[in-house]
Formats: C-alpha cells, structure tokens, sequence
C-alpha cells in the first residue's frame, strides 16, 4: 500500500510539473511560428492544461482501465467548474468579456449533453467515441477559423500581454515540449499503476478512484494556471482555461478512451456523477454567458462560495458511500 500511495504522489508531482513545461514550451514555439495569440490561449494553453487527463486516461483504457480513464473524464470537469473556478470567483469575482468565451459556453454545454446522452444506454462503444472524436475535429477547425478572424478579442489581447511576459528561445521552447511529454508519459504510468493498488488495497471500484484522486491530480494544472491569471486581473484567461480544458476532456480524452477500451457505464454513475458534470456544465453556462443584461458574463462570489459548496458536498456523498 505504501509503494502504492509513493507511486501516486510520485506521478502527481511529475505529471504537474511535466505539463507545466510542456504549455510552456508549446505556447512559446507557437508564438516563434507566429500563431495568433487567440489560437494559442484557445489550443495550446486551454487545450495542454489537460495534456495529464489524455495521458492519464490513454494509459488506463490501454491497460484494460476504462473506468478510471472516464473517471477522470467525468471528475476533472466537476473539478474544474466547481472546485478551481468557484475558489477563483471566491478569490475575485470572474468578469467575462471575450465573445468568443461566451460562444465557447453553449458549445460545452451541447457537447457534454450529447457525451451524457451517448452514455445513456449504460455503454461507451467505439462508435461513441468515435462521433465524439469526429466532433472534437470539427470544434477544432471552428476554434482555428477564430482564432485567425477574431484577433481583436478581449482573450487575444490578455494571452498577446501574457506571452509577451514570457519570452522563451525556440529552442528552449522545443526542448521542454519534447521533454515534458516524455515525463508526461512516464509520470502516468506511475499515477495508473499507484491508483490501480490503491483501488484494489481499499476495495473500492476503479472509477471512484478516477473521480477523486487522478482527477483531483491532473486537474492541478487547470487550478495553478486559473489562480495565476485572475491574480493579474486576466479573467478570460482563467475562464478560458477551464471551458478549453472540459471540452478537450469530454470530447477528445473520452473519445480517444473509449476508442482503446469500449466501457460499461453503471446505471450508479451516470445518475451520480455524468448527471452532476452535465449540471454544473449547465449553471456555468447561465452564470457566465451574462444574461442578467450586463453585456458581459460575471462569476460573483457568492456562486463561486455555491459551487465550492457543491464540490464539499459531492466529494462528502462519494468518499462516505465509497470508502466507509
């Protein structure tokens, strides 16, 4: 159990620190290739952030774990809206005012609906994962079609001030791309392998495993660049993080899972945990588009104080009914 618990710990601190280096090193090649900054916030930074969830989950379906794999699907979604975006609204309240973030809201929403739907029938076929990888391409050609047209949108200007803070050379750039998806790769392997025992020493399923520990893990990087960038007063950047990383999660990591390893999902967790991450796709939809006529979307305090709220009562029912 304690090789176990040192292999978690091990892995987490890796695959974070790996990540890390790799939006780095893949945000500042893309800015030598002189890739419009919108594009770069939206693909390489909203998108890295949850290079730990695919190559979390790659590993487990390979492996013969599509339940973790999807366990950290389902829990890095709720961790990400309800966990890392209400301790950042707590923190300061999240002001929305990049278009393309407001058009990128009902995407989500749509896109994790039709993922729960496809779910529905207590199985994830490899002709699941394949419409959701099919959609995943066409969300993709829209995001570059954007992040070419629209280069004077408020997210564009906050990533443009944000990379220009951090010049890197092309080859220092290239070399922590290369190195930090080999960590990545390594680190996970440790993490599945740790969570496997440690699933197996406690006697509980799998899945629980990937919605607490592996998704709590690889959704650090979400957590560290949110609280990063709210603290400099860039909001969309924060926001932006979150819905580039759920919709690369639900779409491409699920896709790219359940394409290894077709899943049975339990009747227990669609109604639990697929149902709670479609909800709360839905409240951040309605808090964040700005329907309240403000002309821009607003995360205020107190829904950030809600949705902390929600992740502690959520992370309580499952750790109480799983590991008691």
């Amino acid at each position: 159990m304690l090789l176990f618990l040192l292999s978690v710990v091990v892995g987490l601190v890796l695959l974070v620190w790996s990540a890390g280096r790799f939006v780095d090193g893949s945000a500042a090649a893309a800015r030598h290739f002189r890739m419009p900054p919108l594009l770069i916030g939206m693909v390489i930074v909203g998108f890295g952030t949850s290079a730990p969830e695919m190559s979390v989950s790659a590993i487990s379906a390979s492996q013969g774990n599509p339940d973790i794999a999807l366990g950290n699907v389902f829990g890095s979604n709720i961790t990400n809206i309800a966990l890392i975006l209400g301790l950042t609204a707590l923190l300061s309240p999240i002001a929305v005012h990049s278009r393309v973030l407001r058009k990128e809201l009902p995407v989500l929403t749509l896109m994790t609906a039709i993922a729960a739907f496809l779910m529905y029938d207590g199985m994830f076929s490899r002709q699941d994962a394949t419409l959701l990888l099919l959609l995943f391409a066409l969300l993709m050609g829209w995001t570059v079609w954007e992040g070419i047209m629209k280069s004077g949108d408020e997210f564009a200007v906050e990533m443009e001030n944000e990379l220009e803070q951090h010049p890197m050379p092309l080859g220092k750039a290239l070399l922590l791309v290369v190195a930090g998806l080999l960590l990545l790769l390594v680190s996970s392997r440790m993490l599945v392998w740790g969570a496997v025992g440690i699933a197996g020493a406690l006697g509980v399923s799998d899945i629980v495993i990937g919605l607490t520990v592996v998704a709590v893990g690889t959704s650090l990087p979400e957590l560290a660049s949110s609280l990063a960038a709210v603290r400099k007063g860039e909001h969309d950047i924060a926001l932006g993080n979150v819905i580039g990383s759920n919709l690369f999660n639900i779409l491409a990591v699920a896709g790219v899972a359940g394409a290894i390893y077709p899943a049975v999902i339990d009747p227990a967790v669609f109604s639990r945990d697929i149902m709670i991450m479609l909800l709360l796709t839905v409240s951040l939809f309605v808090v964040g588009y700005g329907f309240r006529g403000e002309g821009t979307g607003r995360i205020n305090r107190i829904e950030g104080m809600i949705m902390l709220g929600s992740y502690a009562a959520y992370t309580i029912y499952l750790v109480s009914t799983n590991f008691g």
